[in-house]
């Protein structure tokens, strides 16, 4: 069976809900069916049922959406003229209000995209960060360091710990080559802030422990019963205490650019008033 055969049977159930499906002359045109003055078109059914994965499913979907988009219709008309007059007028100034927002909405986002600076200044940072840093007070461990996850028994381990401990350009190069013969992990982040809740996925640790350790040592060595599992840190700031000025960065410069919007839009409002008065006195 066709396609449209299909789709047809399926019209006639929504004749019963009060949909006036087209004479078989409009059939061949581009409308499906009409609810209250309302089409649906067979462009707009195609986007519902071109997923589909046999022409089952198309029918399927087809009916449903139908069915669907028909009582929705059938709905609204019997909702708009049971409506009392009172009703009306509060629905059209819900109505109104909200396109006054997506107006206003539309205008300002495309105002402070256009013309609103989006850089923060280095400074602007640092002024902010030093004035608010009870802000910026950490709940969690951040960690600068390099991680080695290496085979146990694997050889010169003692020369390899020395070089973790003063992680120097020599040092360093020295342990990527040991890195690249011998682990099944290796991860130098000397340079970038991360959270001890990340460093803990791929430890056999637990994060209260890893922290407590932290207390005492720079150098994390644990194992388990295939590999070892070398942690240097050379950087760490722990819970309580305030976090790195270029870690907060990114928050800091979302507040900033918050506030500037804020203002900018502010400004723009009162410059549109002050130009409405300036017109008025004329």
């Amino acid at each position: 069976m066709k396609i449209q055969q299909i789709l047809l049977i399926a019209l006639i159930g929504v004749m019963a809900a009060g949909c006036r499906y087209l004479d078989r002359s409009r059939q061949q045109s581009d409308v499906v069916a009409e609810v209250a003055g309302q089409q649906l078109t067979k462009t707009e059914l195609s986007q519902i049922t071109r997923k589909a994965a046999t022409p089952e499913d198309s029918a399927r979907y087809a009916e449903e959406y139908i069915h669907q988009w028909a009582e929705e219709l059938l709905v609204y008309n019997q909702a708009e003229r049971a409506a009392a007059s009172t009703e009306r007028d509060a629905i059209e100034r819900l109505v109104a209000d909200y396109r006054r927002s997506l107006y206003v909405h539309a205008y300002e986002e495309k105002l402070v995209k256009q013309r609103m600076s989006k850089t923060v200044r280095d400074a602007e940072v640092a002024a902010y960060y030093e004035a608010n840093k009870d802000q910026f007070v950490l709940n969690e461990s951040l960690l600068k360091g390099i991680l080695l996850i290496v085979p146990n028994g694997t050889p010169k381990m003692d020369k390899l710990k020395k070089q973790l401990a003063q992680p120097n350009e020599e040092n360093i190069e020295h342990i990527e080559k040991y890195a690249y013969q011998y682990a099944t992990g290796y991860e130098l982040f000397t340079n970038q802030w991360m959270r001890a809740t990340q460093i803990v996925l791929r430890l056999p640790l637990e994060t209260d422990n890893l922290v407590q350790q932290l207390k005492k040592t720079n150098l994390i060595e644990v194992q388990d019963s295939v590999s070892t599992y070398l942690l240097q840190v050379t950087d760490k700031c722990l819970p309580g205490e305030v976090m790195p000025q270029d870690y907060a960065r990114g928050e800091i410069e979302e507040i900033l650019l918050g506030q500037r919007q804020v203002e900018f839009l502010r400004q723009e409002r009162e410059r549109l008033y002050e130009e409405w008065k300036v017109k008025g006195e004329k």
